[in-house]
């Protein structure tokens, strides 16, 4: 007889892991994506201590603010 084991409530499976993409990264910095279940595109930004989310449309301005610097 198999086992299995129970699935607690927000528990990730193997099968439910969220792809990810590392854009760019430094030795204190990094930006990754992420492919959520739903479809969108997140982005996130590790600061050191800080990490920013971003979701598509504010990824893009975010990036046009870098730009104007």
């Amino acid at each position: 007889m198999k086992s299995y084991a129970k699935k607690e409530p927000g528990e990730m499976t193997e099968q439910d892991e969220i792809p990810t993409q590392t854009l760019a990264e430094t030795p204190r910095y990094l930006i990754w994506k992420a492919e959520e279940p739903d479809g969108e595109s997140t982005f996130h930004v590790e600061l050191g201590t800080v990490t920013m989310h971003f979701f598509q449309e504010e990824w893009d301005e975010f990036l046009d603010l870098m730009k104007a610097i």
